[in-house]
């Protein structure tokens, strides 16, 4: 009976310890949590969609620089859209694509080198599943180069006044930069402020030299 009631009394204090455990290893794992596996893709998504903001942005600034006619200023935003989304599609497969080639060779080699060491197949499907997609990759950066374009268009194609169209889509943009900077900034636990003013001067300094040099060139009868 006595030996009944103190097992009972140590089941008693392993229980919570045990829960203790298993919270503390709960919240290691959570705080262990890797934001650099977000990198590929948070990558070419941010990266495609400020390309694609601030260089149809700054296109259109440019041409309207020297012509106020709202048809050329929209066709050439569509162009850049077009343009850059095909680019960084294909600049972003052939990047990503080469660096699939130097991972599969590696495992080759690895595996040549541990010919006589058994592998487990559940080992050979995460190195799979770990190399890079290049075609998922190409998709992102086209598809994010393209919602960022699809700003400074929208926010030209219904203004028919020159100053007042170039004033709305300086301030799309610049409230698109500003979100955009503070995005990638909370996906990848990066300081908000610092990014977001980051993308935002990095994007004013982009459209007042396309500005500028289009509106001197223009200018000067070339």
């Amino acid at each position: 009976m006595a030996s009944d009631h103190s097992s009972l009394n140590q089941t008693k204090l392993v229980l919570p310890n045990n829960d203790l455990e298993q919270q503390e290893t709960v919240e290691v794992e959570t705080k262990d949590f890797d934001y650099s596996k977000r990198s590929q893709w948070l990558r070419a998504a941010v990266l495609g969609a400020n390309d694609g903001l601030v260089s149809t942005a700054s296109l259109m600034m440019g041409v309207g620089a020297v012509k106020q006619d709202i048809k050329v200023m929209i066709l050439t935003g569509f162009a850049g859209l077009v343009a850059g989304a095909c680019s960084m599609a294909i600049g972003e497969f052939v990047s990503v694509y080469s660096q699939l080639d130097i991972e599969v060779a590696q495992m080759k080699r690895d595996n040549e080198r541990d010919n006589g060491r058994h592998r487990d197949e559940e080992e050979d499907e995460k190195e799979k599943e770990s190399l890079p997609n290049p075609i998922h990759a190409a998709a992102a950066s086209a598809l994010a180069f393209s919602v960022g374009a699809m700003v400074p268009l929208l926010a030209a194609s219904f203004i028919r006044e020159y100053k007042v169209r170039l004033g709305v889509v300086l301030g799309a943009v610049s409230f698109a930069l500003v979100v955009f900077g503070w995005l990638g900034a909370v996906l990848g636990k990066a300081p908000t402020l610092r990014s977001c003013v980051r993308v935002l001067v990095g994007g004013w300094v982009a459209m007042a030299i396309t500005f500028g040099l289009t509106k001197l060139i223009g200018s000067s009868g070339l």
